[in-house]
């Protein structure tokens, strides 16, 4: 089978014709496995066999042969699963499905074609090692640690048994997720293959509302036409304005020295922006897949409506208007971000947001520029934290102070993430540290400088304060409790 490619100076802007083509196939599949091998017609067993043998035919369609790539991560990690223990199985996996990802991305750069998107098969990889880890400490958490040291999340994702070969093959490989994602927990995946997308979700708050709620199976068709419409504008915005702000442009040495500098900030904004619609386009048709296959029912909301965002990837309009660094980041690539957090953020006893960065930068392959992203990302989000704790406060006592500082840090917000991820779209080091150089290392210095003189105490000590202080006083657990609930309807709204 010879994938179908195109051309190196027209790779269809970085979306393979290929890779549409299967996605267009995907989604009309997830409709008939939805309607043909519907849990009440069929078994487990035939839905899992299904899943997994089409996710490899559209693996083999795009990537040919590199396709055992899959096969043999998913294989290797599964024998270390079997042959080592609960209680370090998960550190084995992490390990060994990093450094063999980590090992294709270097070979694929470094030998084959760096720069170049085209034919990347460690897409793929990408959401596949996330998946193993992820299953791994699952595992761990179901199998080897002790119900009452779990957090509340990690209860509903543990595993109690280790999957079948056929389960595990079906989760990592299946034709809804092997090519774009998005990753999600082996629970959910196999409640969804077994008919009961709910059960382990469960929650007191479900129950009491559960009558209120309609009880049929509600259909996902017209979220699924929302995110296919959603996700062909996205493509097509991409493709009527990538190439009129093109971002190397942003280093040209006569658009740096003829420029004024308010200038250079407008077209780095735009620049930046039109990227963007490139993902959105292919989170929002893979999301659009597994819906329309049944899988994403995340409950009802108040008012009865089905909600399909349980695997969802990006939210467009939270990312636009993102006024901080961390509404930011929780918008985009939700998956990969929750993904961080359970098996990095939450677990690291040290320097848990460096880890975290660190660990991305790994993840998303060997270019350079990845490092320095992410390493700019560090002293972004510290300062970002820095003003959200110190100064933040100092506006909420009034709606248009709040408006007023609202404006300013989506500005701000806006700039700082496309100066951080410029190194992420330029790959080289070379390109990169000429457009930092280009704005002074300004924003370094800013961010430094605010993270330094506002420090904020880290996360653990933090917590530690606020349980002793809960301990000394229960009337702060009711103030704890409302601005919990403030914040979230805050980061909802």
């Amino acid at each position: 089978m010879t994938p179908l490619t195109l051309t190196p100076p027209f790779p269809l802007l970085c979306l393979q014709v290929n890779f549409v083509v299967c996605q267009l196939c995907a989604l009309i599949s997830a409709f008939w496995f939805r309607i043909f091998l519907h849990p009440s017609k069929t078994s487990p067993f035939i839905r899992h066999v299904v899943a997994t043998v089409l996710g490899l035919y559209f693996a083999l369609f795009c990537f040919g042969w590199y396709a055992l790539h899959f096969l043999l991560q998913s294989g290797l990690t599964y024998g270390i699963m079997i042959l080592t223990g609960v209680e370090h199985m998960h550190k084995y996996c992490l390990v060994v499905a990093l450094s063999y990802l980590s090992l294709c991305q270097i070979t694929r750069v470094y030998v084959f074609d760096y720069g170049m998107y085209s034919a990347d098969f460690t897409g793929p990889m990408m959401v596949i090692t996330q998946k193993i880890t992820s299953l791994a400490f699952e595992i761990h958490d179901g199998m080897a640690r002790k119900e009452e040291h779990l957090t509340a999340g990690q209860k509903i994702l543990a595993i109690r048994r280790i999957p079948s070969l056929l389960e595990y093959f079906s989760y990592n490989c299946n034709f809804m997720g092997i090519l774009a994602g998005p990753t999600c927990s082996y629970n959910d995946y196999i409640a969804f293959i077994e008919g009961e997308p709910r059960r382990h979700r469960e929650l007191e708050a479900d129950k009491q509302s559960k009558s209120k709620l309609r009880q049929d199976e509600p259909s996902p068709n017209v979220e699924v036409v929302r995110k296919v419409a959603t996700s062909f504008f996205c493509l097509l915005v991409f493709l009527s304005v990538c190439k009129v702000f093109p971002v190397e442009r942003n280093i040209d040495d006569d658009f740096i020295a003829n420029t004024p500098f308010y200038a250079q900030v407008v077209y780095l904004y735009l620049s930046m922006l039109t990227t963007r619609p490139k993902y959105y386009f292919v989170w929002t048709l893979a999301d659009a897949i597994n819906n329309a296959a049944g899988f994403g029912f995340n409950g009802y909301d108040s008012n009865g409506a089905p909600r399909w965002d349980l695997i969802s990837n990006l939210r467009i309009l939270n990312i636009e208007f993102a006024t901080s660094f961390k509404v930011f980041l929780d918008n985009w690539n939700i998956q990969t971000v929750q993904w961080l957090k359970r098996v990095c953020y939450e677990r690291c006893p040290y320097h848990p947001t460096a880890a975290t960065f660190i660990l991305s930068a790994m993840w998303h392959g060997a270019y350079p520029g990845y490092y320095l992203t992410f390493l700019t990302g560090i002293v972004v989000t510290l300062a970002a934290r820095a003003v959200r704790h110190k100064v933040r406060p100092h506006f909420l006592h009034s709606a248009a102070h709040k408006l007023l500082y609202d404006v300013i840090t989506w500005a701000a917000t806006q700039i700082a993430i496309c100066y951080t991820v410029v190194p992420f779209v330029l790959l080289s080091v070379g390109p990169s540290l000429k457009f930092y150089r280009s704005w002074y290392f300004s924003l370094h210095i800013m961010c430094i400088v605010l993270a330094v003189v506002m420090p904020v105490k880290p996360r653990h000590l933090r917590l530690k304060e606020q349980q002793k202080s809960c301990s000394q006083d229960p009337d702060l657990k009711l103030l704890e409790a409302a601005d919990t609930t403030y914040s979230h309807k805050e980061k909802t709204s």
